[in-house]
């Protein structure tokens, strides 16, 4: 069994109240136009005329080779983080998402990655997982290839 995991509340607090974001910057706040601005914590979509951030993030513990920043969505205001076995809301969306496999010192597992149709997304990832070098899966947008959440056994 596999779970989708949000980022930790920890690091989101900590960027919701002013720090860093991976580049050393302060996030910038905007207002959501009610588009396709998926928050990373609460794995909503951020309501028009709300305030977001916009930031730099690395969803890995340390620079490494393998360790892809990008650009990332996420609520101004302290939000739940997602939890549970349903699919969030955010990843409903797209018809297709890029998954790849991630070892545990945090490199990718050639032969994991694909462009995958959201509704094959965690079956695969189930077989992705097979693989025993295999720590967690990724999910990135297949377009931009932002990151959107992690996938853990369950």
């Amino acid at each position: 069994m596999t779970r989708i995991t949000a980022l930790p509340t920890e690091i989101v607090r900590a960027l919701q109240d002013g720090g860093p974001d991976a580049h050393g910057q302060v996030p910038e706040r905007s207002v959501s136009d009610g588009g396709a601005n998926p928050c990373r914590h609460c794995l909503h979509y951020i309501p028009a005329g709300k305030e977001m951030l916009i930031l730099a993030h690395c969803p890995f513990p340390e620079a490494q080779p393998y360790a892809e920043t990008g650009p990332i969505f996420l609520c101004a205001d302290h939000c739940k983080r997602h939890e549970g076995a349903q699919m969030p809301e955010v990843l409903e969306g797209a018809p297709d998402y890029l998954i790849k496999g991630y070892s545990a010192d945090h490199r990718i597992v050639y032969g994991t990655g694909i462009v995958i149709p959201q509704a094959e997304m965690m079956a695969r990832a189930e077989a992705i997982f097979a693989d025993e070098r295999v720590e967690y899966v990724h999910i990135r947008s297949s377009r931009n290839n932002c990151y959107q959440a992690r996938i853990d056994r369950g």
